[in-house]
């Protein structure tokens, strides 16, 4: 509709007049949509019932905003548990401390065995960084999908939440047992830059779960079987582990672009 509708067919609309067709109904709405004065002239032609229960809603609406709570500010720890941890991460570290536990138990009481904490040192962030960011493990994943913040973002503040728990877990299991705490942090690290370069390639979760398992195929059980650490976790060994830590950790940031895919299931 190019001009105006009429008063008549205003005063119809309002009254809801079945004689009016359908086409006209439509064009009256769409003039409506950007026809501040015919809204008004709607407004006016109104039946009076009408404009009665219009009145007293929007009194009640009145009354129950002024009513309510204002709304609270966001607490600097809430804001720093959505944007940097998840809740479901809560049961796989509790299972690796347990697990280090264990390790530090079994070291002590089986004699003649390599330090079990060392051996599994590097895999101990690898189950939280699996889950950090992933649509099966985070319920707001469809959500968080949506902001700016998701893929790289996401994956580096949860997996700095879980280095952050992991770590000083390291050093409590690591001081009870002697071991060297560079050679139980510096693989723990360079373990968590690999996952998160490969991660670019297949995923986190099956470059987490690929890791764990050649680790264990091809250093765990051999030395286990031999009743003597590796040299890879030889004491010479820790400037190596550093030095892959970096080109490791520079690798990952040079394929950022392979993070925009994280958003995508696995």
């Amino acid at each position: 509709m190019t001009t105006h509708p009429s008063l008549t067919q205003i005063d119809r609309y309002a009254a809801g007049d079945p004689g009016l067709d359908e086409p006209s109904v439509w064009a009256i709405e769409v003039h409506l949509e950007d026809c501040a004065d015919c809204r008004a002239r709607l407004a006016g032609s109104s039946p009076v019932e009408s404009r009665a229960v219009l009145d007293q809603v929007a009194a009640v609406l009145d009354r129950q905003i002024a009513a309510a709570p204002p709304v609270g500010r966001s607490r600097p720890w809430s804001v720093l548990r959505h944007r940097w941890f998840v809740g479901t991460l809560f049961p796989w570290l509790a299972m690796t401390a347990m697990v280090l536990g264990c390790a530090a138990v079994l070291g002590a009481l089986w004699v003649g065995v390599p330090s079990l904490v060392l051996l599994i040192a590097p895999l101990a962030p690898l189950p939280g960084v699996a889950v950090a960011w992933h649509r099966r493990a985070d319920p707001a994943w469809e959500l968080i999908a949506t902001t700016p913040a998701a893929g790289l973002t996401t994956l580096l503040r949860r997996t700095a939440a879980v280095l952050a728990f992991v770590i000083p877990a390291l050093a409590l299991v690591g001081a009870g047992t002697g071991v060297s705490m560079a050679l139980l942090l510096l693989p723990c690290l360079a373990f968590t830059a690999a996952t998160l370069l490969l991660g670019t390639l297949v995923g986190v979760r099956r470059a987490a779960i690929g890791l764990v398992v050649v680790w264990t195929l091809a250093v765990v059980t051999p030395s286990l079987v031999a009743a003597r650490l590796p040299v890879l976790l030889s004491a010479q060994s820790a400037r190596s582990w550093a030095l892959a830590t970096v080109f490791l950790t520079l690798l990952a940031f040079l394929r950022v672009d392979g993070f925009r895919r994280l958003s995508h299931p696995e």
